[in-house]
């Protein structure tokens, strides 16, 4: 069968990237689909780390138990995370962490104290994880996918793309670094943080350096909520949630501008491609506090997992055929 080839932009978003993890399962086990390309960030860059790792291994099949092993392993670390559900959330089936108590003093913590006091050994306990289920290697030398990570230059502001042999295990712990509780990882004597500042995920590696024309954007949080927030936390989550998606919004706009003009014949279609995107993403996620980004329960993971693989699995059954064709979103109401 003629598999139709897409590019995948990954979010970021903590333990919500299981939704990923479960989207991922589900394209891998397609026949009709072919991966290109992969552009990530923190979560979404673990999670293309290990797809080109367990790929380069053994293929779609290994890939998906690469990204299953790895899900795992980061369960297994929270088991002994002081963040824990109470006894009532686990009874009434709450997967948030806002009534934990080691999770409310951290979440006033890190508002007052940096980590360079807070964790001042810089202890990253993603980094022995990372280091179990990536190979930097293999992945430098995969020549059937290209993986493009995102991390944002604490000194200019600027996002930095690593691939190729620049994706290393400090790229990728820089592109998850939360900078109220890592300090930046260096690198080349360069201090970075999370790439969501600038990138989540950055959209243009995938126009500027492949061949394809279809981008399938893998999207963790929610663009829109109809809703006032009035807590202190649900403030800052929705600014969160605003500035890690400005970047993306900015290019979603660019793309429409340059479509536009490539229709009105202002631009010539020779020189200036034209780019379809598409979306797989879940209202399921929007009712997850933010504090369940840090829960790392088995029962979580699995439970986000399957969401982001019906997901897939409804999308990849009603657009298929879409691929190659036109865009299965519409931009210009994205973008108003």
């Amino acid at each position: 069968m003629n598999r139709k080839r897409i590019n995948l932009a990954l979010q970021g978003g903590g333990a919500h990237g299981a939704f990923t993890w479960g989207v991922l399962t589900e394209i891998l086990k397609r026949d009709d689909v072919a991966i290109d390309s992969v552009t990530g960030t923190s979560a979404g860059a673990m999670n293309a780390a290990v797809l080109l790792t367990g790929y380069m291994k053994g293929g779609t099949a290994a890939a998906a138990d690469a990204l299953t092993a790895f899900w795992k392993d980061v369960s297994k670390a929270a088991q002994f995370s002081p963040f824990q559900r109470t006894l009532l959330d686990r009874a009434f089936g709450n997967w948030s962490l806002d009534s934990s108590p080691a999770y409310l003093a951290y979440d006033i913590a890190s508002r007052i104290v940096s980590p360079a006091y807070s964790n001042p050994l810089d202890i990253n306990p993603l980094r022995p994880i990372v280091e179990r289920h990536v190979d930097t290697d293999l992945i430098a030398s995969c020549g059937d996918m290209k993986l493009f990570v995102a991390a944002t230059n604490v000194w200019t502001g600027k996002v930095r793309i690593f691939s190729g042999a620049a994706v290393t295990v400090d790229a990728l712990l820089a592109s998850a670094c939360i900078p109220q509780v890592f300090g930046p990882v260096f690198i080349d004597d360069v201090p970075y943080w999370d790439g969501g500042f600038m990138g989540n995920p950055p959209l243009f590696p995938l126009f500027y350096e492949t061949e394809t024309a279809d981008t399938v954007l893998v999207q963790i949080n929610p663009i829109e909520r109809h809703e006032t927030p009035v807590t202190a936390r649900e403030i800052v989550n929705r600014v969160n949630e605003i500035t890690f998606n400005a970047s993306l919004l900015k290019e979603l706009r660019a793309v429409r501008f340059v479509t536009r003009l490539i229709d009105e014949g202002k631009l010539d279609p020779e020189e200036y491609r034209r780019v379809r995107v598409h979306r797989i993403a879940s209202a399921a996620l929007n009712p997850l506090s933010a504090s369940s980004k840090m829960n790392g329960e088995w029962r979580f993971l699995r439970y986000v997992r399957d969401i982001g693989q019906e997901s897939a699995r409804e999308w990849l059954d009603n657009h298929v055929d879409d691929i190659g064709v036109r865009d299965t979103i519409d931009i210009a109401s994205e973008i108003a």
